[in-house]
């Protein structure tokens, strides 16, 4: 079925290819249970649903800022029967028939990383029904996760890759503290791309990085790719400084109960707990984001302990008061599990000489993947009690 999937990645993209400014192709990807659309674009882009499937099996993303010259069009696979990309007020607009009843089980945008030079705007869609088809596992081809077919099993329930944000603190114009040596903004970027190949190589996990070179991700806008990224888990390394250059030791902060009411801010309309309003009732919208956001709080902190206590396993020097609150713009999601690791004192010669070594952040990220390791397998274990 991979060679097949290949061949049908190629088939998308060729009956895909796109004249407009802003969209360089599509490509489809999956089955009659779940099934991925692609959309290559030159620029960023941020979606709005307009209809998201369900009985009327019709699905519509609209892209702000996106150009399209001419109408294009596509035919289908999986759960995508057809599809059509238009002009629509200031952008394009995605349309999607859908061959059986299905609705948007998540969607975000890929900035460019692995070889791929481009953005991707990614939308899956699941099957409202019961699976009909084996148990899937997710494959990777042309830089893109695509869907394919495993073998049946009787036990096994569907598996899909977490999906983990790494975010290195600060880059471009932005230098972060000043160290001994150099700046905060390399040593993050360095520990980043250690914890992104350590976690890959385990095949558990799908990495989506806010920067993979020394560019400028403005603060605000570093939360929402999480989300957009339907991120599982989202970790912001940085390295902090102090006024007493002798100060040492990492720390990790989670949100603090004071800055919750700022959550609010990410929240949009397309957020399914402000589409779950009984009857017009908006008071059930503020309950359920209330929810949300209390387990993602305390996930935050589960896995912020589960942090400290692998990293101080491997004789690395924490701070006395270690597990600090915060209320830091990257903790902000109201749904998606958040710490800031601060790996040490980047103004410490000693902290500094550790993160700039390859063996001391390979013991730092070993630790951090660790964790995160350890943090799923306990959210299995409640899962199945």
């Amino acid at each position: 079925m991979v060679a097949a999937l290949g061949a049908m990645g190629a088939a998308a993209v060729s009956q895909a290819a796109a004249t407009g400014g802003g969209i360089l192709k599509v490509r489809l990807g999956g089955d009659q249970t779940e099934t991925r659309i692609v959309i290559d674009l030159d620029r960023a882009a941020s979606g709005k649903v307009a209809a998201d499937g369900g009985s009327d099996r019709r699905v519509v993303v609209n892209l702000p800022g996106i150009d399209v010259d001419s109408p294009l069009q596509g035919a289908g696979l999986g759960l995508v029967k057809a599809w059509t990309i238009d002009r629509s007020g200031g952008g394009a607009r995605l349309r999607i028939d859908l061959s059986a009843d299905a609705t948007v089980k998540r969607r975000f945008l890929l900035p460019p990383a692995d070889g791929v030079s481009n953005y991707r705007y990614v939308v899956d869609l699941a099957s409202s029904g019961r699976p009909a088809a084996p148990v899937q596992r997710m494959a990777k081809a042309e830089g893109v996760t695509l869907i394919s077919m495993a073998q049946p099993t009787r036990s096994q329930a569907l598996s899909l890759k977490k999906v983990i944000v790494i975010d290195a603190g600060h880059g471009g114009k932005d230098p972060g503290a000043i160290g001994v040596v150099g700046y905060e903004k390399d040593v993050t970027l360095a520990a980043a791309k250690a914890l992104k190949a350590k976690l890959e190589k385990t095949g558990r996990y799908q990495v989506v990085m806010t920067r993979e070179s020394d560019v400028e991700v403005p603060l605000e806008t570093r939360a929402p790719i999480a989300r957009r990224a339907g991120a599982d888990l989202f970790i912001s390394l940085h390295a902090d400084s102090g006024p007493n250059a002798s100060t040492r030791g990492a720390s990790v902060y989670t949100l603090a109960d004071r800055a919750v009411a700022r959550s609010q801010k990410m929240v949009t309309k397309d957020d399914w707990f402000m589409k779950a309003s009984y009857q017009g009732d908006r008071g059930v919208s503020g309950i359920l984001f209330d929810l949300t956001q209390r387990a993602t709080k305390n996930r935050s902190a589960s896995f912020a302990e589960m942090l400290l206590d692998r990293i101080s396993g491997r004789d690395i020097r924490l701070l006395r008061r270690s597990h600090r609150e915060a209320g830091l713009a990257v903790l902000l999601a109201p749904d998606v599990p958040a710490v800031l690791l601060e790996m040490g004192f980047v103004n410490n010669p000693d902290d500094e000489a550790f993160l700039r070594d390859a063996a001391g952040r390979s013991r730092m990220m070993g630790a951090v993947a660790e964790s995160i390791d350890a943090y799923f397998a306990q959210e299995t274990r409640l899962a199945v009690r």
